[in-house]
């Protein structure tokens, strides 16, 4: 084994690792100067004790943290089973999350029964529609199945800042700098995934739940000056 590799599978550059994007995402969302909003509706429904289903993009994993309130009710994020998704899990783990890691190779019949024995436990479900691979901003229709079998409402969250690192990853994750102000958005995506749709039907909402999810990301974008106005 390489000496790349070596250092690449130490537990302890990994903790290390984990600790410093751990670190900056506290600091940098901590120091952030956030305006909220639409979290209302989803925030009644987790003090009732009912979970749900929040889909984000790829590009907005980081402040996810700062996106759920876990004082509310617990979450379950899914992550890649790649080297990068598993630190981004164990990430996300440091600030109390629960996680379950997504593998090409897993058959997606037995991911989405460990999901929904998740929300059976009353843990909501979070996930980047458009993970572990991309394209970006290209939604799967998985939620929309588990959104169907357990019956749970769907909220597209995203959030934006004025001052960013954007990573040039496939999908050009965002990093907020310390002392920026940034707007985080909630909006529920108001369709029923019916309990015997057609895949015609299915795929007719998988781009309304697309459509929704950039529509909440570009508004975010737009009231930072990331995205022009519409004219």
């Amino acid at each position: 084994m390489s000496l790349r590799k070596k250092i690449a599978n130490s537990a302890w550059f990994n903790r290390s690792v984990e600790g410093l994007v751990a670190g900056w995402i506290r600091f940098s969302g901590g120091t952030t100067r956030w305006e909220r909003t639409g979290f209302g509706p989803l925030h009644e429904l987790l003090d009732s004790g009912e979970p749900v289903i929040m889909v984000l993009w790829h590009q907005n994993l980081a402040m996810a943290p700062y996106m759920f309130d876990l004082s509310r009710g617990p979450l379950c994020t899914l992550t890649s089973a790649a080297r990068a998704g598993r630190l981004v899990g164990q990430v996300l783990a440091r600030f109390g999350f629960d996680t379950v890691p997504m593998s090409l190779d897993r058959r997606h019949v037995t991911l989405s029964r460990t999901v929904l024995r998740k929300i059976h436990e009353g843990k909501s479900i979070g996930i980047a529609i458009d993970g572990p691979n991309g394209p970006a901003r290209k939604a799967s229709a998985i939620p929309l199945m588990w959104a169907r079998t357990s019956g749970c409402r769907i909220f597209c969250v995203s959030y934006s800042v004025h001052r960013a690192i954007r990573l040039p990853s496939w999908d050009r994750t965002i990093l907020p700098l310390p002392w920026t102000r940034g707007v985080m958005l909630c909006r529920e995506w108001e369709q029923t995934v019916p309990r015997k749709a057609s895949p015609e039907q299915i795929e007719t909402l998988r781009l309304d739940l697309e459509a929704a999810l950039n529509d909440v990301t570009d508004a975010c974008d737009r009231a930072t000056g990331q995205l022009k106005p519409e004219s």
